[in-house]
């Protein structure tokens, strides 16, 4: 069973926040159908690379699973097609700008009016109020305006974004908590919901234990490259022939890798717990990547799976899609002559759908059209 078949969401979303919680849904089995307008999602264009449908992989990535429909919303056909949608959906997922669907009257207010169920999930840069609430916001500004930027890079050099748009997917994956959580709320209250998710807000939100840092002492973190700012030793070592990474949370593990490589850290006063490491880092560190300069990557691998001490190779992309775990755990899917990122929930007693690639631009647009005239799509409960 797939735990959300039969949730209706209607998506009005582009490029990466709004589309990946429509995906994580998709994925979940709500049937989603995202609308584009007819020059399609800007991201079918973020290329190359280019997928072989056309389309490029970026757009691949985010909008798995989904049904697509062309509307052009300047056009009275189109949009009364849409609004038809909005009154039999469950979920409507939009990224418009702040008040930029009052004039379709595809807004919360006008939506509900018609569909006072509706779980109805706002998705902006800065949120529906407040001193930003106009300005575009893209994941690269919501990163350097929401502190990541500043904590992520070497210590000596520029501020530094992530690999991927950090800011976008966990905004996505807060606004599919809360459509989750309003849905429930309309089982006890009967009504729905006007969801505000702000990539800045979340942003701000997963800065986690460097906030609280800020927030309980003051003291403004700084960038460590690859070191933690409060657990010693947990970063990247050069071995002798190549970097690895070794996380001891704890004075155990510590101990377990000390005895592992032959190291005699733990017997030091100085080191014998994590308050004293991370006192005394600029002495330690120099002693474990001496040390590890005499082992290759494998054998200390070996050597600290052995003893439970967490630690691993840093894989590119390439290594990572094709580990041995990756493969066993079907982290990659094929279609046809094409692969594709599977999700990564699992559950003992549910399944996925099993959608692993991205709709052509409007390829159920005359289907769905067809199908809200004769009053068969969507029209299985009022």
């Amino acid at each position: 069973m797939q735990p959300l078949k039969g949730l209706r969401v209607l998506e009005l979303a582009r490029v990466l926040a709004g589309p990946w919680a429509g995906q994580t849904l998709a994925d979940l089995g709500a049937d989603v159908v995202k609308v584009e307008a007819p020059i399609g999602d800007e991201t079918r264009g973020w290329g190359p690379p280019f997928h072989k449908s056309g389309s490029a992989s970026y757009f691949h990535s985010t909008n798995r699973g989904k049904k697509s429909i062309i509307a052009n919303f300047k056009n009275t056909e189109d949009l009364e097609l849409v609004k038809t949608l909005s009154k039999k959906a469950d979920v409507l997922i939009e990224n418009f700008k702040v008040g930029g669907l009052k004039k379709y009257n595809l807004d919360y207010g006008s939506v509900k009016d018609s569909n006072p169920k509706i779980v109805y999930c706002s998705i902006t840069g800065f949120g529906q109020n407040g001193p930003y609430a106009n300005r575009a916001g893209y994941d690269f500004i919501i990163q350097a305006m929401g502190g990541i930027m500043d904590l992520t890079g070497d210590p000596d050099g520029v501020p530094q974004k992530p690999g991927v748009a950090y800011a976008d997917i966990f905004t996505g994956l807060y606004a599919v908590i809360s459509i989750l959580s309003g849905l429930k709320a309309l089982e006890k209250t009967g009504e729905g919901t006007h969801i505000d998710m702000a990539l800045f807000d979340t942003q701000l939100g997963v800065l986690a234990n460097q906030a609280m840092t800020y927030l309980s002492t003051g003291n403004i973190p700084k960038r460590m490259g690859n070191a933690h700012p409060v657990i010693v030793p947990y970063q990247v070592f050069e071995t002798g022939d190549g970097p690895i990474v070794i996380a001891c949370g704890n004075d155990f593990q510590f101990r377990k890798m000390c005895e592992a490589l032959d190291l005699k850290l733990h017997l030091d006063e100085n080191y014998k717990n994590n308050h004293l490491r991370v006192k005394n880092r600029a002495s330690i560190i120099p002693k474990i990547e001496t040390c590890l300069k005499n082992y290759t990557k494998l054998d200390v691998l070996r050597r600290l799976e052995r003893v439970g001490v967490p630690a691993g190779p840093i894989n590119n992309v390439s290594e990572a899609l094709n580990d041995e775990q990756s493969i066993f755990r079907k982290m990659v899917l094929k279609d046809g002559e094409n692969y594709y990122l599977n999700s990564p929930m699992k559950f003992n007693n549910l399944t996925l759908a099993e959608n692993p690639s991205a709709a052509n631009l409007g390829a159920d647009t005359s289907l769905i059209r067809k199908r809200v005239k004769d009053k068969s799509f969507w029209n299985d409960r009022t």
